[in-house]
Formats: structure tokens, C-alpha cells, sequence
């Protein structure tokens, strides 16, 4: 086979445990338009024994001796709050109780979530001191007039100043974003990315917006003053975003909202499906082919080398992509290998 092209998607090499520690709504001091933390989560909040939950993730992810394998990093995350919009001494409380397991190095590092506009140099040299070492911040639009729309409470400079602060830290940033706002476009949203990869985060999370019940958003869907983004064009939208990113080596860590039982019964419209991801994964493989296909002279076929990992993405969900090739009449141009040597989310083709 003659390697014409060598095209990577994403690869997932040394993936820590993350241990996480959910603390829903806490510290935050706005209630954003989309936002009922406690559908998203399906916690509750009570008082939480963070070293029992590390204690219990750690057994639980022991490996049975002999077992040659390395041990992932493990790294213990505080989820679904604004960690810094909490007292400092509630901060310190559940920052304490991770220091012992940092200490006997069976913890590498401790990550957290937080609003932009509750990071300035005291705050970071705070978390650096007790092995902070990612920080996700809840940026969701770098358009002050989605911020606005959206109940956000802050503006986008808030964001651009946080990611800089946290940066000069030498803490690693990562940015959520939720396309499909109130009053943003596509062009907003686009924007919105371009200015991310400006701003160079370690990784980025893509959470479509959903309506879900007990929430700001709810009332403006049944009043019709909000629709949300179809599934389609929440693929598009996302499929673009990563693809933009990737190709500015920003890493796309979580697209779609973990699923859950509560999520699923609180939601009353909008972009969901649990293996949201794969659907845009197996979009962007349908975009890629497409064009190696189109550029393949009259008469010849492509041969597609891919890891069996990949497959389900590539023929699509219910054989989608498959049959849009069939459609576009080009179905007959590719023929499929796959191969176990090949790194997931790379491949190669040869026209033959």
C-alpha cells in the first residue's frame, strides 16, 4: 500500500484515573439560564467524606499483582461547583483531605471546575500550594451578549483574564463551552473558538446546550422564546469546533454531558443522545473520507487502513455513514481493512 495520507482524529494514550468528587452547585453565585446542577449531576448535596471516596476509587482500581500494565496517573477532581467561589476555609477543608494520599504519591495531582470570574493571583498561588494542578473553567461563550443572555454573571474578558492568570500560574487550563446559547449564532459560536485556540488551553470540553426541567431555560423553551439546537446541527456545530481545535492542538477531552438516569428524566428537549461523541466522531470520519473519495479519479477504488476501533465510527451508527456514501453513488470507490497495529483515530489510504 502506497501511504498517501496519515490523518489523526484524537488519541487516547495514558489516560489518568480520574477520581470525582462532585459538589453540585456549591459556591456558585449565579443561577445560569441552563443551568439545574443537580439533574446534570444526580447528586445531592450533603456532606461529602472526600477521603472515603478516594479510598474507595483507589481499591476498586488496584490491579492483581503480577499484572504488568502501568497504572495510570490517578488525579482526584472536584466536579459540578465553583470550587473558588467557595469560603477558603471550605476550599482548604476538602483540599486537606486529598494532601495525605499526594503525599504517599497514591494521588498525582488534584483538578477542579470554577467560574472565570472567581480566579485572581491569590486564588491560583492558593490552589498551587495544595497540588492544584488543572483547573476547568465554566467560560460556555467568549460573546458578552450570549454571557448576558445566558444569566452567566460574568463577561468574557473575566475569561480571557482567568485563562491568563492560571497560565502564568503554571496551572493547566481547561475551557467548557455550550454551544447553543441563547441568542448566539453560529458565526458567534465560531468566533467563540477561534478565540479559544488564541487563547491555548490544554483541552476543551464541548457540552451542547440541553433544557432541562427546574431551570430558567425550561420556561423559555415552553414560552417559545428559545429553541434549541436540532441533532443535526449540534453535530455540525461540534464536529466543526473539534476539527478547528484538534488542527491547533488543543485536545477535545468530552463532547456531550456524561448520561445519566437523572439527566435523562429531568430533560425536556434539545441535542441529547449518550453516545453524543461517537455520533460527532463519526461524522468527522464521514467528512474526511468524503473528500478522499471525491478526489479519487474515475475508475479507481480507495483502500482505508484503520484500527478496529475505529470502525463503528467510521461505518456510522446503523451503518449511516456507509449509506451516505451509497447515496452520494461513491459507496463503491472505498474498501475497508482494518488492522490491529493501528493507533486508534489515525489511518491511511492508498488509491488503488
Amino acid at each position: 500500500m502506497s501511504v498517501k495520507n496519515v490523518f489523526s482524529i484524537q488519541l487516547h494514550l495514558h489516560m489518568p484515573l480520574v477520581i470525582p468528587v462532585f459538589i453540585p452547585h456549591q459556591g456558585c453565585p449565579q443561577q445560569c439560564l441552563f443551568c439545574n446542577q443537580h439533574s446534570i449531576t444526580g447528586e445531592k448535596e450533603e456532606r461529602i467524606d472526600v477521603a472515603t471516596i478516594i479510598r474507595q476509587w483507589l481499591k476498586r482500581a488496584r490491579r492483581p499483582p503480577g499484572l504488568a500494565e502501568e497504572r495510570p496517573q490517578v488525579q482526584v477532581a472536584f466536579f459540578g461547583g465553583s470550587f473558588t467561589c467557595l469560603p477558603r476555609a471550605r476550599q482548604q477543608e476538602l483540599l486537606a483531605a486529598v494532601q495525605p494520599f499526594l503525599r504517599s504519591a497514591q494521588v498525582a495531582c488534584i483538578r477542579l471546575s470554577t467560574r472565570p470570574d472567581c480566579i485572581d493571583r491569590e486564588a491560583c498561588s492558593f490552589l498551587r500550594s495544595y497540588g492544584v494542578h488543572i483547573v476547568e473553567l465554566g467560560v460556555q461563550s467568549l460573546d458578552d451578549q450570549v454571557l448576558q443572555a445566558s444569566w452567566r454573571g460574568h463577561d468574557a474578558e473575566d475569561s480571557r483574564r482567568a485563562v491568563a492568570l492560571l497560565q502564568e500560574a503554571g496551572i493547566e487550563v481547561g475551557i467548557q463551552l455550550m454551544p447553543g446559547l441563547p441568542r448566539e449564532t453560529t458565526g458567534s459560536f465560531l468566533q467563540t473558538i477561534r478565540e479559544v485556540m488564541v487563547l491555548a488551553p490544554a483541552f476543551v470540553r464541548l457540552y451542547p446546550v440541553l433544557v432541562v426541567a427546574q431551570s430558567g431555560l425550561a420556561e423559555s423553551y415552553r414560552c417559545g422564546d428559545y429553541q434549541p439546537l436540532s441533532m443535526n446541527k449540534a453535530i455540525a456545530l461540534t464536529c466543526r469546533a473539534k476539527t478547528m481545535l484538534t488542527a491547533a492542538a488543543i485536545r477535545v477531552v468530552r463532547i456531550g454531558l456524561q448520561p445519566s438516569s437523572a439527566l435523562e428524566l429531568a430533560l425536556l428537549a434539545g441535542p441529547y443522545h449518550p453516545a453524543f461523541g461517537e455520533l460527532v466522531a463519526s461524522r468527522i470520519w464521514f467528512n474526511t473520507i468524503r473528500k478522499t473519495l471525491a478526489d479519487c479519479p474515475v475508475g479507481q477504488r480507495v483502500r482505508l487502513q484503520i484500527s478496529p476501533r475505529d470502525l463503528s465510527a467510521v461505518i456510522g451508527m446503523k451503518r449511516l455513514n456507509i449509506r451516505r456514501f451509497e447515496r452520494l453513488g461513491m459507496a463503491d470507490k472505498l474498501e475497508l481493512i482494518t488492522d490491529v497495529n493501528m493507533k486508534r483515530g489515525t489511518w491511511l489510504y492508498a488509491v488503488n
